[in-house]
């Protein structure tokens, strides 16, 4: 078994696949020749939005916690997440019959908040800085608790990567791969895949959330960065071993704007009858506004997550949408 704190190869995602296999589901690939005709491309929307618990971190969460198991590890586990980690380790640690401890932003969305106490998480609220979840979360493992992260984490990196084997495996021939950054482990996950399969992959965040493209430009990880976006989901800092990843296989991070997000949520409403949360909806504007990377290729994007309230979505986009 390789070090923990290692950065994982394909078999360790292929493992992942078979470890997780019982309890998460092999997502739908959906593509709409009226959203290609939009993007120009030929786009396969990877649909983790309809993962168990709305979102891909599912698999990074139920790996880690079998992994746990496989340890002879016992105990209750403890993680920082905005929402979609905390309510997916939620439930992977409630089906391990363990509970979880979920250390949010008091700013989190109320409906993500609801998601990790419905899961059987318990949330415990701090003030909304990296800084402030890391010492919660530090608070936690000191009072006994195994530490989860949500995505600077080798079974979590593994497991998210099990999103992109299917795509390879699903015989689609498929010319890139593109996924959201936020903290890294999807994108981190995926381009290990990418590597061995021979597949680009690119990234997608938004500019006001834009310390990975800021770091893939230095060739070094900023450390501090103030997100200001509607993608929730996207404002983490980039991990240590997810950038040092995403610096030696990424082809190029792609910043999007504000406006561009919300007008990709429509684009998912419209075509794929999808209703995403923003941070899903930046591989689309991603997609669209990079026809010299993406133009006539086969594009496989993952739809990261749908956590979001449908009066919030329609805030966003306008009743117009």
């Amino acid at each position: 078994m390789h070090d923990d704190m290692g950065i994982p190869v394909l078999a360790d995602i292929e493992n992942a696949a078979s470890r997780i296999r019982k309890q998460v589901s092999i997502t739908p690939v959906l593509n709409d020749p009226g959203l290609d005709a939009v993007l120009g491309t030929t786009f396969f929307a990877k649909c983790e939005n309809l993962q168990r618990t709305g979102a891909f971190k599912f698999r990074g969460a139920s790996n880690a916690i079998l992994r746990l198991r496989e340890k002879g590890i016992q105990g209750d586990v403890a993680t920082h997440s905005s929402g979609n980690h905390g309510a997916a380790l939620a439930l992977a640690a409630k089906l391990d019959r363990r509970s979880a401890h979920v250390v949010m932003p008091k700013n989190a969305s109320k409906l993500k908040v609801e998601a990790v106490r419905r899961n059987g998480g318990v949330v415990h609220f701090c003030a909304p800085t990296q800084r402030d979840r890391e010492s919660g979360l530090a608070d936690l493992v000191a009072a006994g608790h195994i530490p989860i992260p949500p995505y600077d984490h080798f079974d979590i990196i593994a497991g998210q990567g099990t999103a992109a084997l299917e795509i390879a495996q699903a015989g689609l021939g498929v010319d890139a791969i593109i996924t959201p950054v936020g903290g890294g482990g999807l994108v981190g996950g995926t381009a290990i895949v990418g590597k061995a399969v021979g597949l680009p992959v690119y990234a997608a965040e938004p500019a006001g959330a834009a310390d990975t493209a800021a770091s893939f430009a230095k060739g070094k990880r900023v450390d501090s960065w103030q997100p200001d976006t509607i993608a929730d989901g996207l404002r983490a800092l980039v991990g240590l071993r997810n950038f040092e990843i995403i610096r030696q296989n990424v082809q190029s991070v792609i910043t999007v704007e504000e406006q561009e997000i919300k007008e990709a949520m429509q684009l998912a409403w419209q075509h794929l009858h999808l209703l995403i949360e923003p941070s899903s909806a930046v591989v689309i504007a991603a997609v669209r506004k990079s026809p010299a990377h993406f133009s006539g290729k086969r594009v496989g994007a993952i739809l990261s997550g749908s956590n979001i309230d449908p009066q919030e979505w329609l805030r966003l986009v306008g009743a117009g949408g």
